[in-house]
């Protein structure tokens, strides 16, 4: 099943695809791979979720600001790209966790991410996967993504 195919089996509407917040290209494609910058939980194109796991936010509110991430992410590609369905799998995942210093769960965290992206691409969904803390995000986003993907022929 095609990943735009997925998403409408699923119910999931993709929410707008965020503004670059400084001087940088949201994707960029060299021959069959593209990297997308990193992306925050945007909720409407413009407004970020703001908070730090292990003060402000639960593990499982992390987990849901991962798989906001995971959206936007989404919505990206799909304006970039057109259509999901040019995405042949995900490479590499690089996350990072705003969290307090004896927060160790980062990778449970970024797990709302990477199951959104295993329902969407199925075992292609799944790459190398990075998970590491931060002491801070800009504009206090509990998470951060960068991902790299293989586009189709």
């Amino acid at each position: 099943m095609s990943p735009e195919a997925r998403l409408a089996e699923l119910g999931i509407v993709l929410p707008p695809a965020p503004k670059p917040g400084g001087v940088y290209k949201p994707l960029v494609i060299v021959g069959k791979l593209a990297w997308l910058s990193g992306h925050g939980p945007c909720v409407d194109g413009e407004t970020y979720e703001t908070g730090r796991v292990g003060a402000d936010l639960t593990l499982e509110q992390g987990q849901e600001a991962a798989r906001k991430v995971g959206l936007s992410l989404l919505a990206t590609m799909k304006r970039e790209l057109g259509s999901l369905d040019r995405v042949s799998r995900l490479i590499k995942t690089l996350a990072l966790v705003n969290c307090t210093a004896d927060f160790t769960q980062q990778p449970q965290v970024i797990n709302g991410f990477s199951n959104l992206f295993a329902e969407v691409f199925g075992e292609d969904g799944i790459g190398a996967r990075s998970a590491l803390a931060a002491n801070t995000l800009p504009g206090n986003i509990p998470v951060e993504i960068e991902i790299i993907i293989e586009l189709k022929d």
